[in-house]
């Protein structure tokens, strides 16, 4: 691949990403503020910080696990597998709007509203 190629590759992927996340927007916060909920509720029932609420949703969404804190209630416990579930979404959320932006710069399917845009 020339340079113009790959720069045209970049800039068509960058696009399809960008139109992909605008719409896909809505799922994916609502995904995350459940689970930012959800771990203030742990938080708040295992006698956690807020920060350290927070720190234990992220870290239980994205399916790392530290092990630093562990719920020890069983409503903790129940909301800690929806959290990694709703996480274990979000990851799969975020690589299918990846492929499919893949996907459309490499078939150039990209709408543009003058045909300059991506040369």
């Amino acid at each position: 691949m020339n340079p113009l190629t790959r720069k045209t590759m970049r800039r068509r992927f960058l696009v399809a990403l960008g139109r992909a996340i605008h719409v896909t927007w809505p799922v994916l916060s609502a995904i995350l503020a459940i689970q930012v909920a959800l771990g203030l509720v742990i938080g708040f029932v295992e006698g956690w910080s807020v920060g350290d609420s927070v720190y234990f949703t992220f870290v239980t969404g994205l399916t790392i696990g530290y092990g630093d804190l562990v719920p020890r209630q069983a409503l903790g416990r129940a909301l800690a597998v929806l959290i990694g579930l709703l996480g274990i979404s979000l990851t799969g959320l975020a690589a299918a709007i990846a492929v499919h932006a893949m996907r459309a710069a490499l078939n150039d399917e990209i709408p543009t509203d003058r045909p300059s845009d991506l040369t």
